[in-house]
């Protein structure tokens, strides 16, 4: 460690877990002077040809002199940084502060001099990207905001490193020397190359796990049962396209093969490369197998072994150092105690889990953080995945367990471009780093559909994850602001799954439905305008309805320009596996073909034969012969005798699918209406929030902010404390500097001060009283309007003390009046799980009982800021409801907009809340005003690519 001559202590908070551009990890920190045997090592193995471009000249070896140099630092105008792999240094950056003239300087000299050095095997992974955004984010940290670099003219590598980054830069030529500038305030561009530097490295980092061409399982037992054997077991029935090995330390040295697998006591008996372990041994000699497989080049680690942080703070504490000691060799985990992971696609027929059959292969990938629940999914997935063609089967599935490192951030970077998968489905017992998993979820639900069903909060054992004050209701609703589909039960999950992934999205809320049964008919209706849905009039085909009716009818609808979607309801007609049963899958199945473009969903009632009808259409089963559809000698589809009637609650039945045209997918069945119009009231949501995201708005700027001033009056502030809440004159002053104008009111406690305060603000004024409870009350009497004179200042100043108690307990204020409006309520917070929300809602008790706020992710752009002046249950009062004078919402938009510039611009600011806003025909007043301040954290989502340590 440093020594005590330094100026500032180790920075820990600068260590990082990083994922490279192949998908391996390293670990980036602080070099220190326990590090010279390290540095001469690393040395030793560059070529000299880099040498050369670090050095300008031959540099063979290091010198006592520069040992000292490049590990003694202050970590404040030098810093050096390592990239460590395996505790070895595979890679340097370091900065040195200078002054104008290129000489050594101290603070206020804001800009430094950075040097590289890669490895020469370690060249082409990305590790210069990652350690120049670390270096980078430690100078900011430190006030520098510019580096400069000088670099030869024939090393294209390190010069394409800083000029791919994105930075605003400079750059010159002279004596045979490009010297390169670039500021390090991160730029749209920046973050966007970082962000994508990230999705590629952290979805190849899981492909790694999800597409191995070998595979190991260790802790295999020479007897059928116990979960390595079953795991091994599971692989091989599989099909599994690559090597695979079985490891047990107790197989008798002459033992070569089990079952047909090659067998060895050791990873490193096994000759050739290994791409995943498998590790199922007891979890005292987990970290002995995880040395074994580091050592040998094992790219990712399966860990199906229990005994970690599930069972108390020991198996915490073991945890954590499993992670450890993978990430020191490079390696990804996913687990501990996890169920395993699933990939269908026929070049890799992967089923690395405790599942004992391999799913059907599809376009669904499915991520679970519970074992238990995985096993849930997948079994109604099977029961309700249809032909056997496969294509609503599963592409990938990942149960991560205690998710200590792989986490359901890293699966969405690899669906996000994975061909395989169309349709993404996560049950997710927390959200561990929310901000992010906002960010992926934005950009994946933009290519395609992410359904989400979040438990109750409880986060998987060992983790330290935040927890949100805000409720449910909210939390959802930020989701769907990012495009989540959020539903509520697994049930919902893969009914909502399930009809994304065969039918298109639909235009709008409009529905047709038509059936031969009038009450079902009813009910999908009602079902219908209770998901806010727009239903048109069912069309009731009768009891006596033929196939040939239902495709002429379902025609109909579809070309129907006054329809969205179609849903078609049906009682059960007699027999099982009749022809009829077959006629009508082929009717809605033809109908479906010739108007392709809308979801068709089917909401039936013990559907009998035409289960195996709807199920077998596209399947290699032998098929009943129907007659045409549409024409007037078709078979009646008649209901049976005493067919049951509509029941909401029926269970999940078998096979109910019905193929859409070739090319598309599978027109999926229900039991329940409810069912069928939740789901498909999801997709019209989710179709609505894709055409907004084409265009989702701006973030605008505004002339009259005064940012670095705002900063400055920041500083000064904490400067007297940690945590504070501003006064009612620092807070206008903070406020005004982004355009917030606050009427100030005047303390009053005696009736002269209400009086002298009244005289300097000018008649009309408002008496307030603002003790805690009642402030913000006028329901309670606590306040005193449009007060024309003296006089009646001093009579209301009386009548509060007569009903409330002395000037001491009311803390009495005068204000000038404002125009009379709309009171309402903007507020911004720094919530620790969900990061900064503005919220809106309308003043007053009412608003408050019923939970009618909205809530946006800030920063908030134009269009979100008119969606949420909108949102509100109460909006319409806004908008001159039932004769009233309508309000200057574009003055409401535009306040709302500058609060959340100022929490987006200084993350300092940690609450705000107006109170009331009245909005007046033409423009508002913020009468109340309060600022919460904090020192903001060292790093946050806009920081350098680091992986989560729990």
């Amino acid at each position: 460690m440093q020594t005590s001559s330094d100026r500032h202590e180790y920075p820990a908070h600068w260590e990082a877990d990083v994922v490279l551009r192949d998908g391996g990890t390293a670990r980036i920190r602080p070099i220190t002077v326990d590090d010279a045997d390290r540095l001469v090592s690393f040395y030793e193995q560059v070529s000299d040809e880099s040498k050369y471009y670090r050095f300008f000249a031959p540099y063979p070896r290091l010198s006592a002199k520069d040992v000292h140099r490049f590990t003694h630092h202050d970590f404040v105008d030098r810093v050096g940084l390592a990239a460590t792999v395996g505790g070895e240094f595979i890679a340097t950056v370091r900065y040195d502060r200078i002054s104008a003239d290129g000489r050594a300087a101290s603070a206020p000299a804001d800009e430094a001099e950075v040097a590289f050095l890669v490895q020469d095997a370690h060249q082409g992974r990305g590790v210069a990207s990652a350690l120049l955004e670390h270096i980078a984010a430690v100078a900011r940290e430190r006030g520098i905001r510019r580096f400069a670099a000088e670099v030869l003219p024939a090393n294209n590598k390190m010069i394409k490193v800083f000029t791919d980054a994105g930075y605003t830069q400079k750059r010159s030529f002279e004596d045979g020397v490009v010297r390169l500038e670039f500021d390090l305030e991160p730029t749209d561009r920046s973050l966007a190359v970082q962000r994508a530097r990230e999705q590629r490295a952290e979805a190849r980092s899981v492909r790694r796990l999800l597409v191995p061409g070998s595979v190991a399982v260790v802790g295999v037992g020479r007897s059928p049962g116990g979960v390595g054997r079953s795991v091994l077991d599971n692989i091989r029935d599989a099909g599994f396209t690559g090597g695979l090995y079985a490891v047990n330390k107790a197989f008798p040295e002459d033992q070569k093969d089990l079952d047909g697998v090659p067998a060895h006591r050791s990873v490193r008996e096994i000759e050739g490369s290994v791409d995943l372990a498998v590790v199922a041994v007891p979890v005292e000699h987990v970290l002995e197998v995880v040395t074994e497989c580091g050592e040998h080049g094992v790219q990712g680690l399966v860990v199906v072994t229990a005994g970690y942080a599930e069972s108390g703070p020991e198996g915490r504490e073991r945890q954590r150092e499993l992670v450890r000691h993978a990430r020191t060799y490079g390696m990804r985990i996913i687990g501990p105690n996890a169920f395993g992971v699933i990939n269908t696609a026929a070049d890799v027929r992967l089923n690395a889990s405790l599942a004992p059959e391999m799913p059907r292969p599809g376009r669904i990938g499915l991520f679970a953080q519970s074992g238990a629940i995985g096993i849930a999914l997948l079994s109604r997935l099977h029961r309700r995945g249809g032909g056997v063609t496969g294509v609503t089967g599963v592409s990938t599935f990942v149960s991560s367990g205690n998710r200590a490192d792989v986490s359901g951030n890293d699966v969405l970077q690899y669906w996000f471009d994975d061909p395989d998968t169309d349709v993404a489905l996560m049950y997710l017992e927390s959200i561990g780093n929310p901000r992010k998993f906002t960010r992926l979820a934005r950009r994946t639900a933009a290519a395609k559909p992410l359904v989400v069903v979040q438990g109750a909060g409880s986060a998987p054992q060992g983790h330290a994850v935040r927890a949100t004050r805000l409720p449910h209701a909210t939390v959802s609703a930020l989701l769907r602001q990012a495009g989540v589909i959020r539903v509520e039960t697994i049930t919902e999950l893969v009914d909502t799954g399930l009809l994304l992934a065969r039918q298109p999205l639909p235009n709008g809320p409009r529905v047709a439905i038509v059936g031969n049964s009038e009450s079902l008919g009813l009910l999908t209706y009602d079902a219908c305008l209770s998901e806010g849905l727009r239903p048109l009039a069912p069309l009731d085909l009768t009891t006596a309805a033929t196939a040939g009716d239902f495709h002429r009818a379902l025609s109909e609808a579809l070309a129907d320009e006054a329809c969205d979607a179609v849903v078609v309801t049906a009682i059960p007609a007699v027999g099982e596996g009749s022809a009829e049963d077959a006629a009508l899958a082929e009717a809605l199945r033809s109908a479906a073909a010739a108007v392709p473009g809308k979801p068709v969903l089917v909401v039936h009632v013990e559907l009998g034969g035409l289960a195996e009808a709807l199920s077998a259409a596209m399947s290699t089963a032998p098929q009943v012969a129907s007659k045409a559809p549409g024409t007037e000698g078709a078979d009646r589809y008649r209901p049976a005798e005493g067919a049951p009637r509509p029941n909401t609650a029926e269970p999940e039945q078998p096979g109910t699918e019905m193929p859409a045209p070739e090319g598309g997918g599978l027109i999926p069945a229900f039991p329940a209406a409810e069912r069928a119009v939740r789901a498909l009231s999801e997709a019209v949501k989710y179709a609505q929030w894709r055409r907004e995201a084409v265009d989702p708005g701006r973030v605008p700027e505004f002339e009259d902010i005064d940012e670095k001033g705002a900063a400055g009056l920041i500083g000064r502030l904490l400067a007297r404390g940690q945590v504070l809440t501003l006064g009612a004159d620092d807070t206008c002053d903070l406020l005004g500097k982004y355009g917030v104008d606050v009427h100030r009111a005047l303390p009053a406690p005696t009736p002269d001060a209400a009086a002298e305060a009244a005289r300097t603000l000018g008649y009309p004024v408002a008496l307030k009283a603002t003790a805690p409870h009642l402030r913000h009350r006028a329901d309670l009497g606590g306040v005193r309007l449009d007060l024309a004179d003296e006089d009646q200042l001093r009579r209301a100043y009386a009548e509060l003390g007569e009903l409330f108690g002395t000037p001491e307990e009311l803390r009495p204020v005068v204000q000038r009046m404002a125009p009379r409006g709309v009171d309402t309520v903007v507020r911004a917070v720094i919530d620790p799980a969900a990061g900064a929300v503005l919220s809106f809602g309308l003043a007053g008790a009412a608003s408050q009982l019923l939970g009618d706020t909205a809530h946006r992710l800030v920063p908030v752009t134009d269009r979100e800021a008119a969606s949420l002046v909108r949102s509100i249950r109460t909006a319409p009062l806004l908008f001159g409801w039932r004769g009233s004078t309508p309000v200057d919402t574009p003055a409401l938009e535009e306040l709302m907009l500058r609060v959340s510039r100022l929490v987006d611009d200084h993350p300092e600011v940690v609450a705000v809340t107006l109170e009331p806003v009245v909005v007046a025909a033409h423009g508002l007043s913020v009468l109340g005003a309060s600022v919460r301040l904090a020192p903001p954290p060292a790093r946050d989502d806009l920081g350098p690519r680091t992986l989560p340590v729990y």
